[in-house]
């Protein structure tokens, strides 16, 4: 299959493909991190998207669509955050456009936030723990001609478990944290946000063993 990984630079995800014998290409503004430049589209997404796809797997910036900020669009923060409305409208157009791509098969990649009322509900919610990497974090799936990532709790005759206990740091307050989250707070803001967009390595795995083999 000739795959495209959409706003990724860290290539995680195109890597499992290129495991299976997939031809992916993993396509950011960034330079690819993944070591891999050869597999590796620097410019706009929308300047291949043309190019015989058979499956898209895209992870648009969140920054602008995850409600963790939404106090930040009240008229009180205007002078602070002059155009962080018109942001937002650009981050919601960029999404719907990878969601209307002319490639068969796709799936966007998105924190809990606001696409859920401004496109849909995503089909699938899931966890990097669900897949084997200890860590709790919303991940929501967008899919298109694409079955939901299966995950398994509970030992059976025919399946293994993937499923593993989260880490999870307990504040004197009572709040919760992840690990990776907590980890990452005092990392600049460039710094931070890179890492906290990687796609954990089940994730990434199971999309490439699961979405691979698709017809």
């Amino acid at each position: 299959m000739r795959v495209l990984i959409a706003c990724e630079e860290s290539q995680a995800v195109c890597i499992e493909f290129r495991k299976l014998g997939h031809e992916a290409f993993s396509c950011d503004l960034q330079d690819c991190s993944g070591g891999y430049p050869e597999w590796h589209y620097k410019q706009d997404v929308f300047e291949v998207i043309d190019m015989g796809w058979d499956l898209m797997v895209a992870h648009p910036p969140c920054t602008r669509l995850t409600v963790a900020a939404n106090k930040y669009y009240k008229p009180e923060y205007a002078e602070r955050f002059p155009t962080i409305h018109q942001d937002r409208d650009f981050a919601v157009s960029f999404f719907i456009a990878l969601y209307n791509a002319p490639i068969n098969k796709i799936a966007i990649e998105n924190p809990i936030g606001i696409m859920s009322t401004r496109l849909r509900k995503p089909d699938q919610v899931i966890h990097p723990y669900f897949f084997g990497d200890a860590e709790r974090k919303g991940t929501c799936l967008w899919l298109k001609n694409l079955p939901l990532l299966v995950h398994t709790k509970y030992d059976n005759l025919f399946e293994e478990s993937m499923y593993v206990k989260p880490e999870i740091i307990f504040h004197k307050s009572g709040r919760t944290d992840s690990k990776l989250h907590f980890e990452t707070l005092s990392l600049p803001k460039e710094e931070r946000a890179k890492a906290r967009s990687v796609t954990f390595p089940g994730i990434a795995r199971a999309m490439a063993q699961q979405w691979g083999g698709t017809q």
